[in-house]
């Protein structure tokens, strides 16, 4: 039995992610994975099945609450929407004034992140190995890919982008805000969030609701039945991803080392310490379950 402690901790929880998936290369799955929750989250998310409706029926709606997990789901995702609410219109601006320092902090999260994720793989054989390597490369891919740019972006357009950038947001580090920029609309839906475009901002949660249901079942069966393999898959989208979020990419020619160099070094060690003490809070919390 979850006490409020233990929620308020899944509600802070929600807001790192929700800052995480805001940001371009950057997972918010990657949050849920260091920090504890994220096989419960792929398997509350897999208990929506079309036999809800005959249990709705039969045993009511706390019956289909609890088997969803409700409490638990409720609390991240209401986490997530504040954090999306509050935090995006200062991350952009963040990301438009100081990339250098807000690419740094992240590059620390993840790279600690990824240390964190080898040792949560007890054994390494073979297949492990390729499911890694896989990872890495399937991520690489990825954010490789040249950009678009959608001119005419269609409320069809808009669904199918949420549906795929969701697929992205609950695998740990593919970022789905960089899909979202590869498709062209990352900007389109912060302006819409910012100018409170209900519209807009209901076609993509539509999509990503969709896209989010099919792709949990996929993960859960890959979890059930190929537990370390499919966790060095995930560790290697990780790693993968640092390629894209390194900081010193676009480094001016008359830098100043410490903004430069000092600073950034700082927020690396940050970001680093900051996985390590969720990813402690996490283990002590499952322990304490």
């Amino acid at each position: 039995m979850r006490t409020k402690k233990d929620y308020l901790i899944i509600y802070l929880k929600g807001i790192a992610m929700g800052a995480a998936d805001i940001v371009p290369g950057v997972s918010g799955g990657t949050i849920a994975f260091i920090s504890g929750i994220y096989e419960e989250l792929i398997n509350s998310i897999a208990a929506f099945k079309p036999e809800l409706l005959k249990t709705l029926f039969k045993e009511g709606f706390v019956a289909v609450w609890q088997k969803v997990n409700g409490n638990f789901l409720a609390t991240l995702i209401a986490g997530i929407m504040t954090s999306i609410l509050l935090f995006a219109q200062l991350i952009r601006h963040l990301l438009d004034s100081q990339p250098l320092f807000v690419w740094s902090f992240f590059f620390g999260l993840v790279l600690a992140s990824v240390f964190i994720l080898f040792n949560n793989i007890h054994r390494w054989r073979g297949q492990e190995m390729v499911a890694l390597l896989t990872g890495i490369f399937l991520s690489g891919v990825v954010y490789f890919l040249p950009t678009t740019t959608a001119a005419n972006i269609t409320p069809s357009y808009i669904f199918f982008c949420a549906a795929l950038a969701i697929c992205a947001m609950i695998l740990p580090g593919i970022s789905g805000s960089y899909v979202l920029v590869l498709l062209g609309v990352y900007r389109f839906m912060l302006d819409a969030l910012h100018c409170f475009d209900f519209n807009i901002i209901a076609i993509f949660i539509g999509g990503a609701v969709i896209g989010l249901l099919c792709f949990a079942h996929f993960l859960k069966f890959l979890l059930n039945n190929y537990r370390n393999p499919a966790l060095a898959l995930l560790t290697g989208f990780v790693a993968g991803s640092l390629v894209k979020i390194w900081p010193w990419s676009l480094l001016p020619e008359d830098s100043c080392f410490l903004a430069h160099y000092f600073y950034p070094i700082l927020l690396i060690i940050t970001g680093g310490t900051l996985v390590i003490l969720i990813e402690t809070l996490g283990r002590r919390s499952a322990k304490n379950k």
